[in-house]
């Protein structure tokens, strides 16, 4: 049974910097690219980064390149998210996710939440001004 538990969210003034977890357990993730996403109340949830398990190479929202890093750990099984320089636009809530690799080779389709097939449950990230 596949887990993704996401950790490290919290709350931090603007400027700050977060570091998100995400523990995935249950299967070889090694086919599979993980992803960030964060969701605002009454909207869709939004893609912010995702990297590849195997090769790691990363990809990024526009509006966070610069600011986020994500990294995996393939020895821990872990997915993290580095975010500097938060703004109050950054309060969300946090997933992690897991997808097919090939989904990594279009932007369309690597920012589609529904082509991930497991997700956690969420962190919530909050930034004051």
């Amino acid at each position: 049974q596949v887990r993704l538990v996401e950790s490290g969210g919290g709350l931090v003034q603007a400027g700050g910097s977060l570091r998100l977890h995400c523990a995935a357990s249950g299967r070889t993730f090694s086919g599979y690219a993980m992803g960030w996403f964060r969701h605002y109340p009454g909207k869709e949830r939004a893609f912010v980064a995702a990297i590849d398990w195997i090769t790691g190479n990363t990809y990024y929202a526009d509006s966070v390149k610069g600011r986020f890093t994500v990294s995996r750990d393939t020895a821990e099984s872990t997915v993290n998210l580095q975010m500097n320089s938060l703004r109050p636009e950054d309060t969300a809530i946090y997933y992690c996710a897991a997808g097919p690799r090939g989904i990594l080779k279009m932007t369309s389709v690597r920012t589609d939440p529904d082509e991930y097939d497991y997700w956690g449950q969420g962190t919530q990230v909050t930034v004051s001004s």
